[in-house]
């Protein structure tokens, strides 16, 4: 089984669709894309070795621009919970934090209508869902960090990004320049210092099979055939695929936790199932 994020329209869906597909003994994985990039699956690696040490600060953000402007009519995007910043955009970043840091514990979020009304055929238009929010957040593994989502994000068009800091370096990305990785290691005379641009290349995960030229990059395609061989693989083996249902279900209930902690105003600890 197949499924696009969100992994359904609400937290009891996400639940209902993994126990049915834990049910059905069959291999079943969620269209989380952008954390299979070969620059991302790079920074997950060096991460996992400790190539920047401990991990001290985690900041992400999925940010677009394609609502910044109030005048923009409205649409599907623009009713609706689950058509809202927080089911669309998010759910990618979220995926990219826990992939990269592991569970989030707790979090503080604020979730926002930037422009509660557009232009609709008839007159202006109620938006009913968010264009934009923030969290706070603690991973499980006691480390702080920083997540931003948005549709009206001015000049963003595929604002996919992150920064790690860790006590021996620094890692940034930018899914706008999704072939190359900044690596700082905090190491050599201090006036040498600085981030270092790896492109990535045949060295890199999941590079060769579509370009023997270092730098010379993949695209967005390349991302959905290699999460489509990831699935067929995983039929053929049968073994689990990643990211499954399990995912998620993980990811919609950090996004359950968002809006019960916007309503309350309070930190919130995130459940898992």
């Amino acid at each position: 089984m197949f499924c696009e994020k969100p992994l359904g329209a609400s937290l009891e869906d996400a639940r209902a669709l993994t126990a049915a597909a834990e049910a059905a003994g069959v291999v079943h994985m969620i269209g989380f894309n952008y954390v299979r990039t070969p620059a991302t699956q790079f920074v997950r690696r060096l991460v996992a070795e400790g190539a920047i040490g401990e991990v001290t600060w985690f900041r992400g953000e999925h940010t677009e621009d394609f609502l910044a402007d109030p005048e923009t009519p409205a649409n599907w995007r623009t009713s609706g919970r689950p058509n809202g910043t927080m089911g669309d955009l998010a759910p990618h970043m979220i995926n990219c934090a826990r992939a990269i840091m592991g569970p989030i514990a707790e979090l503080s979020a604020r979730i926002e209508t930037l422009h509660p009304t557009r232009p609709g055929p008839d007159g202006p238009a109620a938006v009913d869902n968010d264009d934009h929010a923030q969290m706070m957040v603690r991973f499980a593994s006691g480390t702080m960090g920083h997540l931003y989502f948005s549709r009206a994000a001015t000049g963003r068009k595929m604002g996919y990004a992150y920064e790690i800091h860790g006590t021996k370096g620094a890692i940034r990305f930018d899914q706008e320049d999704q072939n190359a990785v900044q690596l700082y290691r905090a190491e050599g005379p201090e006036a040498t210092r600085g981030f270092t641009r790896i492109l990535t290349g045949p060295a890199h995960p999941d590079y060769l099979a579509f370009c023997q030229g270092p730098g010379h990059g993949t695209g967005y395609q390349d991302q959905i055939i290699i999460e489509a061989r990831d699935f067929l693989q995983a039929i053929a083996t049968d073994v689990p695929a990643w990211p499954s249902f399990h995912e998620g279900l993980a990811v919609a209930q950090v996004i359950e936790t968002a809006f019960l902690s916007n309503d309350t105003g309070a930190w919130q600890p995130v459940p898992h199932d």
